[in-house]
């Protein structure tokens, strides 16, 4: 079982218990790091917001079946007063846990259900090669995303597009979509870039970023850009744990060297995985 069907049943074995990312981890056999990163990839969650939905859909439940006792619900679910319990309930349903339990009914809440894993993975990937790359600098427009909005990913490049031709102190025709600052959590910056020589003359709304030198896993996707997160899971989700290889604590990036049309979203890309 890979990593994120591990923290899966993990989770599910144990949403009583006092879960923690670093437990999850643990129990998956990978690292907080990794585990943050592949989870979100491969379901488009966070583990501990995935944990809370959980949790919380089960105190629905409960309530909706009449559970004479909120407080006790709200101890099950991890919360150690009925305030607490209440403002988390009502942030992920709209509801308080009172007028649940009084309604017994459950058609307006978004319950989250326990995930099942679409196995549908790429059977094989294109030939990964290994390389080497020294120490680089880019800059472009960051934004920050947690794994339910990285749908918001493809308006940032629209929005970025029109800078590139006169970017200050570019180097070379290549674009970057930088992945980093991973908290943990499965939140993440991602910033659409270009190299550059130095960061003198950036607009003071611009990012920047210095990319040390690492040894990366570079895999080719040549299917249309609206099906990356295929190979993107394949990556994380098979490729990665069952290869010799650990996750660099370092930033990964999709490289786009002209290959890929922009208009039609045919060509191809390559998405670098920081590897020790």
């Amino acid at each position: 079982m890979d990593p994120v069907g591990k923290a899966i049943w993990y989770i599910e074995s144990h949403l009583e218990s006092d879960l923690t990312l670093e437990a999850i981890a643990q129990a998956s056999g990978v690292s907080r790091f990794h585990l943050a990163r592949a989870f979100g990839y491969v379901t488009g969650r966070s583990v501990m917001r995935y944990v809370r939905g959980r949790r919380l859909t089960r105190a629905a439940k409960l309530l909706v079946a009449g559970a004479p006792d909120i407080l006790t619900v709200a101890l099950g679910a991890g919360y150690n007063s009925h305030e607490a319990f209440t403002r988390a309930f009502r942030d992920q349903f709209g509801h308080a846990p009172d007028t649940v339990r009084k309604q017994a009914q459950c058609q307006t809440l978004n319950y989250v259900e326990a995930i099942k894993l679409n196995e549908e993975l790429l059977d094989e990937l294109q030939p990964v090669k290994f390389e080497t790359r020294k120490s680089f600098l880019v800059a472009g427009f960051t934004e920050h995303y947690t794994q339910e909005t990285v749908g918001g990913i493809p308006s940032q490049w629209d929005r970025f597009a029109p800078h590139i031709e006169h970017f200050p102190n570019r180097i070379g025709n290549e674009t970057f979509g930088v992945c980093y600052n991973g908290d943990g959590s499965g939140t993440i910056d991602y910033m659409a870039a270009v190299e550059v020589s130095d960061f003198t003359d950036l607009p003071s709304d611009y990012a920047h970023l210095r990319i040390p030198e690492n040894r990366y896993a570079v895999f080719l996707h040549d299917d249309h850009i609206s099906t990356i997160r295929r190979t993107v899971r394949t990556i994380w989700g098979k490729w990665l744990p069952e290869s010799e290889y650990e996750l660099a604590d370092a930033p990964d990036f999709e490289l786009y060297d002209g290959r890929l049309d922009p208009t039609t979203g045919n060509g191809g890309l390559e998405i670098w995985i920081p590897i020790k």
